[in-house]
């Protein structure tokens, strides 16, 4: 939130010209998996409209990608939690009939190769496999944290725990849990029939699901460091971010826009794929400029200045205005000397001639808009900014 007051979190726009959703989505496409069903509850229609409009596959292969809503098919309520989401579209399961099922999150940040993780599942002749990224021991009171022998069999699955335990080969890192599991079919469906006949379950894969697997003895890790990424750079090798509030999801952005940057959306080896903007190419004038940035079609730069941002298509920055560590959704403008700084600027956002943002954060409070605990401003789509 405010991100997600009117969208679901995997619609939420990112690097420009992406949506969140498409680094999963391109992810499993790249790996070869292309029977995709995409469950969606929350306020969707911005996500089911970017699935229909975007993920398209060759139906002459039986590759496809659809968006399942909640129908209610097991009753009167709709999705209980994220196993039950599983469970009551469990006809998707028995129509395909697959030996495995990827159950992947549509909210973080990064590149897999997921076909390997799937290697390694069958290689381990367990039913359950989490995929586990190394954290620092100091922040695994963050994350779901993932107790594993050496063998990597899952002893223990601890919901942020104040004294994790560190990995065998390096005791001051830990496993946290990516939320990406695989699961071998018939051992995951007996559990999900299980699980929605508890009437004490919250339904929850990573709270239910996966302990019970743990429990079995029949769930292992596999280590998200292990991923051969084609054309990974040194730097953004193993990159994974969470980007669950604005600070994350500002900084995530960051790590976009340096020389050499924390995440390379640049790698032709394995691309993010998206329907682009359909505009002309960015166009600077007067002299305008832009800095270690990214600057989408569309946009104009007309003699205003752009530092460490990131502007969707269709931006408009007028003369002798400054946007500074700053991200603007599709079609906003930017008045003449205007002044955005550390800001989130939502689609069609107008931001009148002089007018500052993200400078004065008790003046932003004052106005309605969202600040961060990092000072981030928020201003929410289709706002006019002005003083007055």
């Amino acid at each position: 939130m405010p991100l997600t007051a009117d969208r679901a979190k995997p619609a939420v726009p990112f690097g420009g010209t992406y949506r969140l959703i498409d680094f999963v989505m391109s992810n499993l496409v790249n790996s070869n998996m292309r029977k995709i069903a995409v469950l969606t509850q929350y306020k969707s229609h911005s996500l089911d409209r970017h699935i229909s409009l975007t993920w398209r596959m060759s139906t002459l292969l039986n590759q496809y990608v659809t968006s399942v809503p909640a129908q209610q098919r097991t009753g009167k309520q709709w999705f209980q939690g994220s196993a039950d989401a599983i469970y009551q579209s469990m006809n998707l399961i028995s129509d395909e009939d697959p030996d495995y099922v990827v159950v992947f999150g549509a909210d973080n940040i990064y590149r897999m190769d997921v076909e390997q993780m799937l290697d390694a599942h069958i290689a381990s002749g367990l039913s359950a496999t989490v995929a586990g990224i190394r954290v620092p021991r100091s922040q695994g009171d963050q994350f779901g944290i993932i107790d594993a022998s050496p063998s990597g069999k899952i002893s223990r699955f601890l919901e942020k725990p104040s004294n994790p335990p560190g990995l065998a080969d390096s005791p001051d890192e830990c496993y946290a849990s990516m939320g990406n599991y695989i699961f071998t079919t018939k051992a995951f469906v007996d559990l999900l029939i299980q699980d929605a006949s508890d009437n004490n379950s919250r339904h929850d894969m990573g709270g239910n699901i996966i302990p019970a697997f743990v429990t079995g003895a029949d769930a292992g890790v596999y280590d998200f460091t292990l991923n051969d990424m084609p054309g990974a750079t040194d730097k953004d090798l193993n990159y994974w971010r969470d980007v669950g509030t604005i600070d994350a999801y500002h900084e995530a952005h960051m790590d976009l826009v340096s020389i050499n940057p924390e995440f390379n959306l640049y790698n032709r080896k394995w691309p993010i794929w998206t329907n682009q903007a359909q505009s002309p190419g960015a166009k600077f004038v007067l002299r305008g400029t832009a800095e270690d940035s990214i600057v989408s079609a569309g946009c104009i730069i007309s003699g205003g200045d752009v530092d460490r941002s990131v502007l969707s298509p269709d931006c408009m920055i007028h003369k002798w205005s400054r946007v500074e560590e700053s991200v603007l959704f599709t079609g906003c403008q930017i008045g003449e000397g205007a002044v955005i700084r550390r800001a989130i600027l939502d689609k069609n956002v107008r931001v009148a001639p002089r007018v500052e943002v993200g400078v004065n954060h008790d003046h932003d409070a004052q106005r309605g808009f969202f600040v961060s605990p990092e000072g981030i401003t928020v201003v929410p789509k289709n706002t006019v900014v002005s003083d007055s």
